[in-house]
């Protein structure tokens, strides 16, 4: 019985190209696509094809019943202006030139019957898909900037001859084979890397058949994302899988690849098969509707920074919505909720949700309410950055005349200057049907007396309320009035799917002694001239609980235990390097803050800077927890006269764009709306509440490289020991229980995992016959089978420890031995790993974790040195390599080391001289395998691992005959024919030389990428094998091919 393939070919990119062609696409072989644009691998626009589409597409109306043609001069202006793109200005200038050429076209002047007037010629018919072309090609050459060298995407996806889409294919069975495939595309979008094609991609794809992501241009590894959808028709899919294979599928993929790969997969389809996570992306995301809809009206650019595409969230949410508002009832849409948890892209969707407005409803009036000046200029920036036009609308006035103007951009205003608006209109109404008013932070202002309001003066407007925090119970009866809830997007959700990551929970209590009986007799004495009833609101107000939160000597003990917990985490390493992470200390108003930030100072460990609102009642702050007393005051005016009136704006951009301030103080500001990734920890050290309490802690949620966890610590006891369902606590109990899923973690659920992580990682050295030996352990792991796994329980292994050395309650009740060994065993596998990774020159990204396990190490460990993972020197730099060989302690690790880096150096180098790097390759395994076995003795496989990694520098040998010594590109040619064994050695040299000069005769600049010079180089090669060496056909033409592949690695145009 013959088993499925795992290479890369069988098992992701064959089945990726046949699908593709079975949803519409078009299949060019590389040689076509090549001929498609001129022959030139530095062009990526397939121009004739192109040039036939903008004609086939394009027409210009001339009176009502007669239209014309763009000229041709017209045509090729169209051309030039899509390949001019603004390099200069930065890849994502680039990037947005090329995205608003594809969607908004390119106005030309042309001369209709005399009268010169500007029309748009379109690149793509994005209102009918079936009027374009879409072609699919494999291995697309595309030449790298700055250099003569190329890189090949696997597959790349065109609509009307432009390179809208990439996909990278990896085999499904490699370690992290789509992290693998996502540094692809993040390497070929480098500098000198192929941004010339990925400036005009709109979507990038990563698959491994049983795996797969997506993203847009220039994403980060961590923000690539998954897609999850519920086919509606999942047996169309099944049904394109199962197709008979045609004779145009055969033809074209069967082309370029052996017998054998294609025997494979016409036998893997005999029986029917299941659709792959693989398939399910490209269905989903690739057919010619689906991808066309995701690039006009889901990607958008960030202040020209960043590019973003939707998540499947987002997407589904918005086209929700457009389906209920094309539908009206009485002259009214329905409106509705959406709630998507906070950190999942909500103020994009909003963003989003506007520009699909205007695209089905004409001249429509979108306004958008939040309730706090500092959300609403948040979100005007995100719509200016996002280039959806905005209006603020800051007075009352302001709103009425924007609403009754003719202008469409989207008007911003906070909640009470919509309510001097209602005022202000009065028994006027606005009756327009296409009125929207997207509510962000919904809860807090559309089920009130004022939504009544709303409704009286916008009577037929559609209201879109949007939350980042689950609905209340009360809530969700009242917003089935608007329409109910049209989507959600929950905590766990969005933690699954990586769109935020997981909040770790520890409960921290500040030890003090409070002399009760004091307290309550000061307290009687403050209330004295008070009425009983007074007496009993001021205790309400101010309880003792509060009271103690606020006192010099607490504040002081919770000071020293953030500055030790920030500090000793993300705080400085031994060499004077920060880890970039932030925090936010959460206060009960803010002349507590104001203590917060001087005991800190005094403390010196951490920087720290106070955002509060002023101290007086500005105009959109509801609730700012006391009166103004002097020391507020003088601070105020303090740092006014310091940093000027906006300094908390110059505050803010520091905390994210510097190292200083290392914490925020706060009270109420930021703590809802504020979006920063690099936040990591949040200290509470004030009692918040529902909302606010769910608001407040997903600051720390948002996702950054290098942040495995979000961190509450909360010295108030909000959520107590986190021992039972969350909604049972008081400040949640409003909330479902399901609602509230996946918000936070306890802490110590992530720690009692720790003895079982770090005895799993002793297991895998337990049948070590004696541990205090290095060599033996480094012998163990020479097996790639146990070596991976160490890697993996290893990083698992330091990351628990790391969280649990965080914890007050693990410093203080594991006992210190435990501790200790806990603390070696990290010394000792982090200097293992490293080890190990060079002697077996392991490509493995640790980046992500070096700094966190460094600090770790630093703070944790004591050690002289820590031996830090380096960049691996290459074997043909002797004196570096002879200088780390000489670090090696022992002949094993050292010959170990020189044949995982000649072995490498062979790899990279394979087709340059096929026979000979082959049975030098076969020299070395076997080597080692003898070394390994104990046949051979260290030092003599070490003496024969240096001469083979001579002999693989030099690509010397005792079977180079005297006529080649000096001829090195045809002493490959003489390998190959020696090895098939159908030439004498003096035939073989005489096929070296001849071959060699067939080549040389017909090299021109990009030879081999021009198929016409390379077919005739095999014709003569071929017809040289046949007539003067009477090979027969067969072996002719195998020869021939194989001297081509030798010829392209050897021979530089």
């Amino acid at each position: 019985m013959s088993h499925p393939s795992f290479r890369e070919n069988d098992a992701s990119q064959l089945p990726a190209l046949q699908l593709l062609m079975r949803l519409g696409y078009t299949y060019l072989s590389p040689e076509e696509a090549l001929m498609s644009r001129a022959g030139k691998t530095s062009n990526v626009l397939l121009e004739d094809i192109l040039r036939r589409q903008l004609k086939a597409i394009n027409s210009i109306q001339v009176g009502s019943n007669k239209t014309t043609v763009f000229s041709d001069a017209n045509i090729e202006a169209g051309i030039q202006a899509l390949k001019e793109l603004p390099f200069q200005d930065g890849y994502i200038s680039a990037s947005q030139h090329a995205y608003e050429r594809l969607t908004l076209g390119k106005a030309l002047e042309q001369s209709i019957d005399g009268d010169k007037k500007s029309f748009t010629l379109q690149y793509i018919d994005w209102q009918h898909p079936e009027r374009n072309v879409y072609h699919v090609t494999q291995e697309f050459e595309v030449m790298r900037t700055g250099s003569r060298e190329h890189m090949r995407p696997d597959i790349v996806l065109f609509v009307n001859g432009i390179p809208l889409v990439v996909i990278e294919c990896k085999r499904p069975d490699m370690k992290d084979p789509l992290s693998q495939a996502i540094s692809q595309h993040i390497r070929n979008q480098t500098e000198d890397g192929i941004r010339a094609l990925y400036a005009y991609s709109q979507l990038l794809l990563a698959c491994a058949t049983l795996q797969a992501k997506y993203a847009t241009t220039d994403t980060k590894t961590e923000y690539w994302a998954s897609w999850k959808e519920v086919i509606k028709d999942n047996n169309k899919l099944e049904e394109l899988l199962n197709q008979p294979i045609s004779a145009a599928e055969k033809a074209a993929l069967g082309a370029t690849r052996k017998e054998a790969e294609m025997n494979a997969w016409i036998q893997r389809l005999s029986s029917g098969v299941n659709a792959s996570v693989q398939d399910t992306y490209i269905y989903c995301l690739c057919r010619p509707e689906r991808l066309l809809s995701l690039i006009k009206d889901y990607i958008l650019f960030e202040g020209g920074r960043f590019k973003k595409i939707a998540r499947y969230q987002q997407y589904f949410a918005i086209e929700k919505i457009i389906d209920r508002i094309r539908e009206t009832k009485d002259g009214k849409r329905a409106g509705g909720v959406i709630w998507h948890t906070q950190g999942s892209g909500k103020s994009l969707t909003m963003a989003m949700l506007a520009r699909r407005i205007h695209q089905e409803v004409r001249n429509p009036k979108i306004v958008l309410v939040t309730d706090r000046v500092n959300l609403d200029t948040q979100i005007a920036e995100t719509f200016a950055q996002a280039e959806v036009p905005v209006h603020r609308a800051r007075t009352g006035a302001q709103l009425v005349e924007l609403l009754q103007s003719k202008s469409d951009a989207v008007i911003t205003t906070v909640i009470n200057k919509f309510e001097a608006a209602v005022d202000r209109l009065g028994a006027t109404p606005l009756e327009s049907p296409d009125i929207f008013v997207l509510i962000d932070e919904g809860h807090r202002t559309q089920y009130g007396s004022f939504n009544v309001k709303m409704r009286k003066v916008l009577p037929n407007a559609c209201f879109l309320a949007f939350t980042g925090t689950p609905l209340m119970k009360k809530e969700k009866s009242t917003a089935q009035k608007f329409g109910g809830i049209i989507d959600a997007y929950t905590i766990r959700q969005a933690v699954e799917d990586g769109a935020i990551v997981p909040i770790i929970y520890e409960g921290r209590h500040a030890v003090q002694d409070v002399n009760q009986k004091a307290l309550d007799r000061g307290f009687e004495h403050i209330s004295e001239d008070l009425t009983s009833y007074e007496t009993a609101d001021l205790k309400r107000k101010y309880s003792r609980a509060n009271l103690i939160a606020k006192t010099e000597q607490r504040i002081d003990e919770i000071a020293r235990d953030i500055s030790a917990h920030y500090s000793q985490n993300w705080g400085l390493d031994h060499t004077g390097e920060r880890s970039g992470f932030k925090g936010m200390v959460v206060t009960p108003d803010k002349a507590t803050a104001i203590k917060y930030k001087k005991a800190l100072d005094l403390i010196g460990k951490v920087t720290s800077e106070v955002i509060i609102s002023p101290p007086d009642m500005r105009e959109g702050y509801d609730d700012i927890h006391e009166s103004p007393s002097d020391e507020v005051v003088a601070f105020w005016k303090r740092m006014e006269a310091k940093h000027g009136k906006n300094f908390e704006a110059g505050i803010i951009t520091q905390f994210k764009k510097t190292d200083h301030p290392d914490l925020l103080i706060v009270v109420d500001k930021l703590l809802t709306g504020f979006d920063e990734p690099q936040v990591v920890v949040m200290y509470l050290c004030r009692k918040l509440k529902e909302h606010t309490l769910l608001q407040a802690i997903a600051r720390v949620n948002r996702v950054a490289p290098g942040k495995d966890w979000g961190y509450i610590i909360d010295y108030e006891g909000v959520l107590g020991e986190l021992d039972t369902a969350m909604n049972i606590y008081t400040s949640l109990e409003e909330f479902e229980a399901t609602d509230l899923e996946g918000t936070v973690t306890d802490m110590y659920t992530e720690i009692d995992r720790l003895p079982q992580i770090h005895s799993e990682l002793n297991d895998i050295f337990n049948k070590l016959p004696n541990k205090h030996d290095i060599v033996s352990y480094s012998n163990l792991l020479a097996d790639k089978a146990i070596r991976e796994p160490f890697y993996d329980k290893f990083s698992e292994f330091a990351r628990c420890l790391k969280l649990a050395l965080s914890s007050l309650d693990f410093e203080k009740d594991t006992h210190e031995s435990r501790k200790q060994r806990y603390k070696e065993d990290l010394k000792f596998f982090t200097q293992l790993r490293n080890a190990v990774s060079q002697t077996y020159s392991d490509k493995v990204d640790f980046s992500r974790y070096e700094k966190q396990l460094q600090k770790l190490l630093d703070q944790h460990v004591t050690t002289e040195e820590i031996i830090r993972l380096t960049e691996q020197v290459s074997i043909l730099d002797t004196e570096a390599f002879e200088r780390e060989l000489m670090k090696i302690i022992g002949d094993r690790a050292k010959a170990e080391t020189i044949a995982s880096r000649t072995s490498r150096h062979i790899t990279e180098r394979m087709d340059e001289d096929p026979v000979f790097y082959k049975k030098l390759s076969e020299l070395i395994q076997q080597t080692i395998a003898d070394l390994r076995a104990q046949r051979v003795s260290e030092v003599e496989a070490l003496k024969k691992l240096n001469q083979y990694r001579e002999q693989a520098i030099n690509r010397s040998g005792e079977d180079v005959p005297l006529p080649l010594k000096d001829k090195a590109e045809s002493i490959a040619f003489y390998r190959l024919g020696i090895a098939e064994g159908k030439l004498s050695e003096l035939q073989s040299i005489n096929f070296a030389e001849v071959t060699d000069s067939i080549i040389r005769q017909y090299l021109i600049v990009d030879w081999h990428h021009k198929p016409d010079v390379m077919r005739r180089m095999n014709f003569y090669i071929g017809e040289y094998l046949i007539d003067e060496l009477h090979l027969s056909i067969e072996q002719a033409e195998s020869l021939a091919d194989q001297c081509m592949e030798i010829a392209k690695a050897r021979y530089k145009s």
